[in-house]
C-alpha cells in the first residue's frame, strides 16, 4: 500500500508517495533556513544603519557650540587684579596665590596700601576668616603664644626663588609686611630677579633691613621698587650683584631717607654717584662699609663723608683705589666717627695718614683697625696717638714699616689706651713691647701678638722691668722665637693677668709657664694652651692648684703630654670650670670616669676629639657627666662606635653631641 504524507498548503490536504513527501519535506527545511539568513542579513543592515545614525548624531552634536562656564582666568588682568586686592585676610590671599603662577603674579604685584584702601572702600565689612580664627583659638587653648611669622626671613641657596618672595610677600601683606629679609644664594635656574623682591616690596612697606648676597640677577629695577615701597628701610647691605650700578643707590638714596647703614662688597657696577646721593639725601647715615669695589674713588668717599659728617660713627673702606685724598676729608670731616677700619688701601701713603691724623677732626675716634696698608709707619702711628685724643684699641695686621720706635712715640701720647692688637708685624720686637708695656696708660688692659716673626727671645732682659699691673688679657700666638725665658719675663711684669691664650707656642716648656702662673695674683680664668706640645702634667697640677676656684676655661688642645693625671687634679679642684678641651690627648677611659664621679664639676662643653685611649668603656661614664653638659665633642674616637653613639644621645638627649 503506498505511503502518503499531508502537505499543508493553504488549508489543503494533499496526497504523494513516500519519494515526493521526502522531496518535499528537504525543500520545506531549507526555505526555513534560507528565511532564517535573510532575516540574520536584514537585522545587520538595520544594526549597521542604526549605528550610522547613532554617529551622525553625535557629529552633529559636537558642531553644535556647547554653553561654557564662566572662569577667573577669562578675565583680563585689570580686573583680576581689582578682585584679587579684595580677598580678605591673610590666609585668604594665601590659598589664592596657590591656584596659578598668573595669580601668584598679580597678588604680588599689589602694594600694602592698595589693600588698605580696597578695605576703606567697601561698603560691607568683610566675613571674618573663620580658618584663621579657629587656628588662633586652638593655640590659645595650648597655652602658646603665637610667635609673628612674618617679621624675619632669611632665604638661601636653591630655596631663594622668585615664587617663595613673592608668596613671603603676598601672605606677609595682610600682617603689614616683612621687617627684615636676607637673601644668601640664589636658585641655579629660577634665581631671585627683580620680580620676587619687587613682590617682597609692594607687600612689606615696614621692611627696615634688606641683605643680598650673592644675588646675580638683581638689578636697578628691583632696588628701585624697594625705594618706593620701603620708607622706612634703615639697613642695606649689598654683596656680589653685579647688575646694581649708581642708578639704583639713587633710588634707595631718593626713596629711603631713613637710612642708618649701608654695605656694598664686590658690586662692580657701583661707582661715586651713588654714593654721592647717598651722602646728600641720607642725613641719618650712621655706618658705612665699602669693599672691593674697582669703580669708588676719592670723589665717591669723599662725597659721602662731607654730607654726613654730623651722623657718620662708622667707616670700613676696603680693597679700594683711593689716595692720600680720601683720608684727608675723613680726618677733616669725621668729627662723628668712631670706629675706623682700613684694608688694603695700597695707593694710599704715609702722607695720607699723617694728614688723616693731623686734620684734627677723628676727635672722638675709639677703635681704629689698618690692614695691609704700606702707609702707616712709625711717623703715621705718631701722629695717629698725638690728635686722636679718644683712641682706646689699635689693631695692625701686616703693617711691615711698623717698629718698636713707632710703638714707644705711640704710647707716649695714648693716654686712655686700652687695647692693643699686632699680627704680622715682624719689626715690632720683644724690647718695644717691654718699651710700650712700661709707658703704657693705667687704663692699659689688654694685649695680642700673633705670628709676629721679630717676638723672640732676649740676650738679656732690662736692669729696670716694668710693672704692668693694669693688663687683663694676654695673647701670644703663633710665634715661634717666643720661648720659655720671655713667657717667665711676661710672668714678671703682668702680675694681674686673667686670661692667657699662648696657643701656637711649641717651644714652651714647664719651665717657661711655671712662672707665670705662680706670680698671677688675681686668678687666672680662661688659658688656652693649645698646640703647647712640651707641656706635661706637672704644669697643669700647678695651675689646678693655684687657680683651680677662678679657672672657668682650660684648653689642651695638641698636648700630647697631658694624661689622666691632669683630670684627677682638674676633677678635685675646679669648682667653676665650664669648657674643658682634650682634644688630642693622652687621656684613657679612666681619666673619663674620674671626671663624671667629680659631683662639684659642672662642665658645660667637653671635648674629646682625637683621643685614642677613649673607648667604648667610656660611654656609662659620659652618660653621668650630669644635666649641665651642653656640647660634646667625640669626633675621631675610633673605638667609640655608633651603636654606642646612639645610646649615648638618648641618655643625653639635651646635649650637642659631635661624632
Amino acid at each position: 500500500m503506498p505511503a502518503f504524507c499531508a502537505y499543508g498548503d493553504g488549508g489543503c490536504l494533499v496526497s504523494a508517495p513516500a519519494e515526493l513527501s521526502g522531496l518535499f519535506c528537504r525543500g520545506a527545511v531549507q526555505q526555513q533556513q534560507q528565511r532564517k539568513r535573510a532575516l540574520v542579513a536584514a537585522s545587520a543592515v538595520a544594526a549597521a544603519a542604526a549605528a550610522e545614525c547613532v554617529r551622525a548624531a553625535k557629529k552633529r552634536r559636537q558642531q553644535v557650540p556647547q554653553p561654557q562656564l564662566p572662569s577667573l582666568d577669562a578675565l583680563p588682568d585689570e580686573c583680576l587684579f581689582e578682585i584679587l586686592r579684595r580677598v580678605p585676610g591673610g590666609r585668604g590671599r594665601g590659598a589664592s596665590a596657590c591656584v596659578s603662577r598668573r595669580w601668584l603674579a598679580l597678588l604680588g604685584s599689589i602694594r600694602a596700601s592698595e589693600l588698605a584702601q580696597a578695605a576703606e572702600a567697601a561698603s560691607t565689612p568683610a566675613l571674618p576668616d573663620l580658618n584663621e580664627e579657629f587656628v588662633m583659638e586652638e593655640e590659645e587653648k595650648d597655652g602658646e603664644t603665637p610667635a609673628d611669622p612674618c617679621v624675619e626671613r632669611v632665604l638661601e641657596g636653591k630655596e631663594a626663588t622668585d615664587v617663595r618672595l613673592a608668596a613671603m610677600g603676598v601672605v606677609a601683606g595682610s600682617r603689614g609686611g616683612l621687617e627684615k629679609l636676607a637673601v644668601r644664594g640664589s636658585h641655579p635656574t629660577r634665581g631671585v630677579t627683580d620680580q620676587g623682591l619687587s613682590a617682597v616690596a609692594r607687600g612689606s612697606p615696614n621692611l627696615s633691613s634688606l641683605a643680598l648676597w650673592d644675588v646675580p640677577l638683581i638689578t636697578d629695577a628691583g632696588l628701585a621698587e624697594v625705594a618706593a615701597g620701603c620708607p622706612s628701610l634703615e639697613r642695606l647691605d649689598i654683596s656680589r650683584c653685579p647688575l646694581i650700578t649708581d642708578k639704583g643707590l639713587v633710588a634707595v638714596a631718593q626713596g629711603c631717607p631713613n637710612l642708618v647703614s649701608l654695605t656694598i662688597e664686590t658690586c662692580s657696577g657701583v661707582a661715586n654717584e651713588g654714593l654721592r646721593a647717598i651722602g646728600s639725601c641720607c642725613k641719618k647715615l650712621q655706618a658705612v662699609n665699602i669693599k672691593n669695589c674697582v669703580h669708588v674713588g676719592d670723589q665717591g668717599i669723599s662725597s659721602l663723608v662731607c654730607s654726613a659728617t654730623a651722623s657718620l660713627a662708622k667707616i670700613r673702606l676696603q680693597g679700594l683705589n683711593i689716595t692720600d685724598a680720601s683720608l684727608a676729608v675723613i680726618g677733616y670731616y669725621g668729627k662723628a666717627v668712631t670706629d675706623l677700619t682700613l684694608a688694603r688701601l695700597a695707593t694710599v701713603g704715609e702722607r695720607g695718614f699723617w694728614v688723616m691724623a693731623n686734620a684734627a677732626g677723628l676727635q672722638n675716634l675709639r677703635c681704629m683697625s689698618v690692614t695691609s696698608c704700606p702707609g702707616v709707619t712709625d711717623l703715621a702711628l705718631s701722629s695717629i696717638a698725638k690728635f686722636c685724643p679718644s683712641l682706646k684699641q689699635l689693631y695692625l695686621r701686616k703693617c711691615g714699616y711698623v717698629s718698636d720706635a713707632g710703638l714707644t712715640a705711640f704710647t707716649e701720647s695714648a693716654k686712655v689706651f686700652e687695647n692693643l692688637q699686632l699680627e704680622e708685624c715682624n719689626r715690632v720686637t720683644l724690647v718695644g713691647i717691654l718699651s710700650f708695656l712700661h709707658n703704657c696708660s693705667q687704663k692699659f688692659r689688654a694685649l695680642s701678638l700673633v705670628k709676629c716673626m721679630g717676638i723672640k727671645d732676649i740676650c738679656s732682659a732690662p736692669a729696670q722691668l716694668p710693672l704692668c699691673r693694669s693688663l687683663r688679657f694676654l695673647t701670644i700666638k703663633d710665634c715661634p722665637g717666643f720661648t720659655d725665658a720671655s713667657l717667665a719675663v711676661v710672668g714678671m711684669i703682668c702680675p694681674q693677668l686673667e686670661q692667657v691664650d699662648l696657643s701656637g707656642l711649641g717651644e714652651v716648656t714647664n719651665n717657661g709657664l711655671l712662672p707665670l702662673i705662680q706670680s698671677s695674683e688675681a686668678g687666672l680664668i680662661k688659658v688656652d694652651l693649645s698646640g703647647c706640645k712640651n707641656i706635661t702634667d706637672v704644669a697643669v697640677s700647678s695651675l689646678v692648684k693655684a687657680h683651680g676656684k677662678s679657672l672657668k676655661k682650660v684648653c689642651l688642645e695638641g698636648c700630647s703630654k697631658i694624661t689622666d693625671a691632669s683630670l684627677f687634679i682638674i676633677a678635685e679642684n675646679c669648682s667653676e670650670l665650664a669648657e674643658l678641651d682634650l682634644s688630642n690627648c693622652m687621656v684613657s677611659d679612666y681619666g673619663v670616669a674620674i671626671l663624671s664621679s667629680a659631683s662639684h664639676l659642672k662642665l658645660r662643653v667637653l671635648s674629646l676629639s682625637g683621643c685614642s685611649k677613649v673607648t667604648q668603656k667610656s660611654v656609662p661614664f659620659l652618660g653621668n657627666l650630669g644635666q649641665s653638659l651642653e656640647g660634646l665633642n667625640l669626633q675621631f674616637c675610633n673605638m667609640i662606635g655608633n651603636h654606642n653613639i646612639a645610646s649615648l644621645e638618648k641618655k643625653l638627649w639635651w646635649c650637642d653631641i659631635l661624632a
